[in-house]
């Protein structure tokens, strides 16, 4: 999951995603509902939030957020877009991942220990 170049740093909250952000990283998948490979991308992020601690899965339905898929430049689906704990997006892929790769991107989002909130907060 390669950084997308030219494309401007935005950082995303729970009131642009509608749901809150998870205390280590986010996996947000932008999916439409004849996507074949979204379900699979669905199962694949799902898997990974399980294994891995303080990370959540939100899923954007790409053309009920019209607006917002505009404003991130989605062009197809599925689109993941990996956060950091600040929301900022440090990872974005499109197609469907394999989970190695899906925590490799995670491993970028969660390297600086100092990003992490200290609340005691874990959403999953």
């Amino acid at each position: 999951m390669p950084e997308a170049p030219g494309r401007p740093r935005t950082i995303l909250g729970p009131a642009e995603l509608g749901a809150p952000l998870g205390r280590r990283a986010t996996l947000v998948q932008f999916s439409t509902a004849f996507c074949q490979p979204c379900r699979a991308t669905r199962r694949v992020l799902a898997g990974v939030t399980a294994m891995v601690d303080g990370v959540a899965h939100v899923e954007i339905d790409a053309e009920r957020e019209l607006a917002l898929v505009r404003t991130l430049d989605v062009v197809r689906t599925p689109t993941v877009l990996v956060l950091d704990a600040a929301g900022r997006i440090v990872r974005r892929a499109e197609g469907q991942p394999r989970t190695p790769d899906v925590i490799a991107a995670l491993g970028a989002a969660v390297a600086d220990p100092a990003k992490l909130p200290h609340d005691g907060s874990d959403v999953q």
